[in-house]
């Protein structure tokens, strides 16, 4: 008697991921994480209430262009509308002199930012998932970062003058799962080769130092540090609503107040501020320079990335953009 086929698998998304209200962005790059999550959402019945959204970053030649053919082919498929754009993510790094990654990073807000314009939403889907996460604090640790916290499954993000809301309903999913999924379900995506590039510090995490941590401590560590990065967003969260005292501006932050706090304090009041001030690549040495314009005999400006600068005067500290 032939046994019977096996369903194939489901991703258990959040609650929240399996109820559409309006419309959302999905972030597509046509690899096999935002496949599988484009897959998944439809499965939950968001139909046609998705708009599948890529942006070509021009850094990988031909590849780059295939991508963004690939996803705008599977839109057209699948019924969807779609928001595609090309930038030049290495030009804009130097123009603004930052990172090629933080150059991706705000090349890609912007977009998210005119796509929910015209499509009259707020909420972008990500394909982050759970060894993104282990990747990301341990970046963070390496980097000297002022927080180990890493990624929320829903955060707020300031693009321009626009309020999005970003969600990553696979950020407890291990890629072996997304894998499977997308093997049971026949789903094609594209590869992205410089994945696998010793270029990246991002990819040396992945490639090499996270395996041999789990061959050290005999075990996969990855769900360990997860776990690290949820108990720091609840502590951080804490920390942060006892910042509500503060009297600053988005454009301002007064000097006396910071004197006042703790020092943990005044690193997250100003860790924050720079970060709503979208001032790139920001971690602890960023956040370090800014308090010390608070000190007696300190200087008046200090250099931030992107060509910025902050400024103490009349007690206040702004921030100096270039013309």
């Amino acid at each position: 008697m032939p046994m019977p086929n096996p369903k194939p698998p489901k991703l258990l998304l959040p609650d929240w991921a399996r109820r559409p209200r309006g419309r959302a962005l999905v972030a597509v790059s046509g690899g096999i994480d935002s496949v599988v999550l484009l897959h998944a959402l439809l499965a939950s019945s968001w139909g046609d209430r998705l708009v599948v959204c890529h942006l070509d970053h021009r850094l990988r030649g031909r590849a780059s262009t295939s991508d963004a053919t690939f996803v705008r082919r599977l839109a057209t498929r699948l019924g969807l509308d779609h928001a595609i754009e090309r930038t030049d993510v290495r030009g804009l790094a130097r123009e603004q002199r930052i990172s090629i990654e933080a150059a991706g990073r705000t090349a890609r807000h912007a977009l998210f930012a005119r796509a929910c314009g015209r499509f009259r939403t707020r909420r972008v889907f990500l394909a982050h998932h759970a060894d993104d996460q282990a990747e990301t604090v341990l970046l963070h640790l390496c980097r000297g970062s002022a927080t180990l916290r890493g990624m929320a499954a829903r955060s707020a993000l300031r693009a321009g003058d626009r309020q999005l809301t970003l969600l990553r309903p696979l950020l407890s999913i291990r890629r072996a799962e997304i894998e499977a999924y997308a093997a049971a379900h026949r789903l094609r995506h594209r590869t992205d080769t410089s994945n696998r590039s010793p270029d990246h510090t991002r990819n040396r995490l992945r490639l090499e130092l996270l395996p041999l941590l789990c061959e050290i401590f005999g075990r996969d560590v990855s769900p360990a540090i997860a776990r690290a990065a949820d108990i720091a967003a609840d502590d951080s969260a804490l920390l942060d609503s006892l910042l509500d005292t503060v009297p600053y501006t988005a454009s301002r932050l007064p000097a006396q107040a910071l004197r006042s706090l703790p020092t943990a304090l005044a690193r997250r009041a100003v860790h924050r501020w720079l970060a709503i001030r979208g001032v790139p690549d920001l971690g602890f040495a960023e956040v370090e320079r800014t308090l010390s314009l608070l000190a007696p005999g300190g200087p008046a400006k200090v250099n931030l990335p992107g060509d910025l600068h902050v400024r103490r005067r009349a007690g206040e500290l702004f921030i100096e953009r270039p013309p």
